[in-house]
């Protein structure tokens, strides 16, 4: 989307919000044309470029001043657009590599780590964006912006590193030639207790994402 369509012709580029708002609409543009799945070979590989560029913007509205919103109470953005459709597209285009291992929080001792799912968690946050770049769209500038900085704290932030955690993981065992085991059945479904769960990937992952990084798949 051009800034012409999306911004005032009277706002600043170089205003804090017009930047945020470009971030993050450049993001849900790039993530739903991932999720068509026309280039399959080499969606994780540029996942890890949008999901980096995306929490540069949540880095400067964690370092931002807190935002208050003009009122008391949100206004009505009417209802969030279904992200269903593009979680599934999404797991369809990343199974087998989906799945993996997450602490939710470092700071909790002897938490045991959890499974999740990029999938998920890319739906989620592009969920959380969409609701403040409703608000913006609305020309309410200051609620886009507590509502972006808000949801970083408290939930797309964290997603978000999270998935760029396994991103780069995946990226890293396949430039550095090191497969990793295969799931064995595990799920995000299942609990894991105190084992630790083991990460998605294997050789198929090797197979399905070394070809567009240059690399010889592992047999």
């Amino acid at each position: 989307m051009s800034d012409a369509t999306l911004h005032s012709t009277t706002m600043d580029p170089d205003d804090f919000a017009v930047q945020i708002a470009d971030q993050i609409e450049s993001f849900l543009v790039a993530v739903t044309e991932v999720a068509k799945g026309d280039e399959p070979d080499s969606a994780i590989p540029f996942l890890l470029l949008e999901v980096s560029q995306l929490l540069l913007a949540g880095g400067r509205l964690g370092a931002h001043e807190d935002i208050l919103p003009d009122e008391r109470y949100e206004p009505d953005s009417g209802p969030d657009a279904d992200a269903d459709e593009l979680r599934e597209r999404l797991a369809t285009m990343l199974d087998p590599v989906d799945v993996y291992s997450e602490v939710f929080d470092p700071y909790e001792p002897r938490k045991a780590p959890v499974p999740a799912r990029i999938s998920d968690d890319l739906a989620d946050v592009i969920t959380d964006l969409r609701h403040g770049m409703a608000h913006y769209r609305a020309g309410r500038t200051t609620e886009a912006l507590w509502w972006w900085q808000f949801s970083y704290f408290s939930n797309w932030g964290s997603t978000a590193s999270a998935t760029l955690r396994a991103l780069q993981s995946l990226v890293a065992h396949v430039r550095l030639n090191q497969p990793l085991e295969e799931l064995d059945g595990l799920d995000t479904d299942q609990g894991l207790g105190d084992e630790v769960l083991a990460e998605e990937a294997g050789r198929v992952m090797a197979r399905e994402i070394a070809r567009p990084l240059g690399l010889r798949p592992v047999k």
